[in-house]
This record gives structure tokens, sequence and C-alpha cells, in this order.
């Protein structure tokens, strides 16, 4: 579920930033709206790693571990990921819209 949604949204940043020359040939990527979702993608995947990783470590008891950071790490990946979801919603809504308009 979350790796498909992430899929969705990368499709959609890789559509938003069209095709650039520059990014295939390896050179650094351009800035701009599909840059900055790209790496909105890759924070709200990292905070969803750190999470998981913090929880297994709990779960294996390593020493300083907390229950509490533990629990609010993956708050904060839920709201993440439950933010991402509202932003790709709102962009398929404004993509809809744009797309049913006459020209």
């Amino acid at each position: 579920m979350i790796k498909d949604v992430l899929q969705q949204m990368q499709a959609l940043a890789q559509a938003a930033g069209g095709p650039n020359p520059a990014r295939e040939a390896g050179a650094a990527p351009a800035g701009g709206f599909a840059a900055e979702l790209q790496r909105s993608l890759a924070r709200v995947s990292n905070a969803q790693e750190a999470a998981n990783l913090k929880a297994q470590a709990f779960e294996l008891g390593e020493p300083g571990v907390a229950l509490n950071d533990v629990m609010i790490d993956m708050q904060k990946a839920s709201i993440a990921f439950q933010t991402t979801i509202q932003v790709r919603n709102r962009l398929v809504a404004a993509y809809q819209e744009i797309a049913s308009m006459p020209v």
C-alpha cells in the first residue's frame, strides 16, 4: 500500500518535471516543483524507515531505545505519510480540473 502510493507520487513528480535531457545525461537535477516533490517523498520514506528501525530495536530489547521515542517516531511518520496522501489527492484533483477545462 505505502509503496504503491509512493510510486504513484514519484511518477507524478516525474511527469510534472517533464523531459529533461540534462537529468538523463547524469547532471544534477534542476530545482522546481518536481525536485521538491522528490525531496519530500524521500523525507517521508526516510522517516518511515527510521521509525521502523527504532521499533525493531525496541522489540529486540536494545538499550537506550524507549517506548515513548518509538511511539513518537511512528506518529511522525504516520502524519508525514497522511500529509503526502492529501497533497497527492489535491494534485490529482487539480489535474482533473485542468484537464476538464475547455480549450
